[in-house]
């Protein structure tokens, strides 16, 4: 097992910046890969950005809506992701979750795919 406990959500204004956390704990070593999803009111769940663990920075994967604007890593323990998030948004509202999965596909921006989840923490962009 896997677990998962994010921090660093917060209330920040349009064009404001916030750095969530991801700390993982349990069995790491089966990691695959570890993203950032969020989910708005009445809202799906959709992706944000992944890292795999694999190499020294590992892989990064984007939706086209932050594309640019935010930034994943994780440190070289590999046992916490980060998600910078700058020039926010007001749309960016949401609850923000991290996940982790133990294998590959090729469609990873699907949370249905995803094998463990946080608790969440919310981000309000105020305008």
């Amino acid at each position: 097992q896997v677990q998962l406990a994010e921090s660093g959500g917060g209330l920040v204004q349009a064009g404001g910046s916030l750095r969530l956390s991801c700390a993982a704990s349990g069995r790491t070593l089966s990691i695959y890969s570890m993203g950032w999803f969020r989910q708005a009111p009445g809202q799906e769940r959709e992706f944000v950005a992944r890292i795999t663990w694999s190499g020294s920075a590992g892989n990064k994967y984007y939706a086209d809506s932050v594309q640019g604007r935010f930034s994943i890593s994780r440190d070289n323990a590999k046992t916490t992701v980060y998600l910078q998030m700058n020039s926010l948004k007001t749309e960016d509202t949401a609850v923000y979750y991290c996940a982790a999965v133990r294998n590959y596909y090729r469609d990873l921006w699907r949370p249905a795919l995803y094998d463990y989840w946080g608790q969440g923490t919310q981000v309000t962009v105020s305008s």
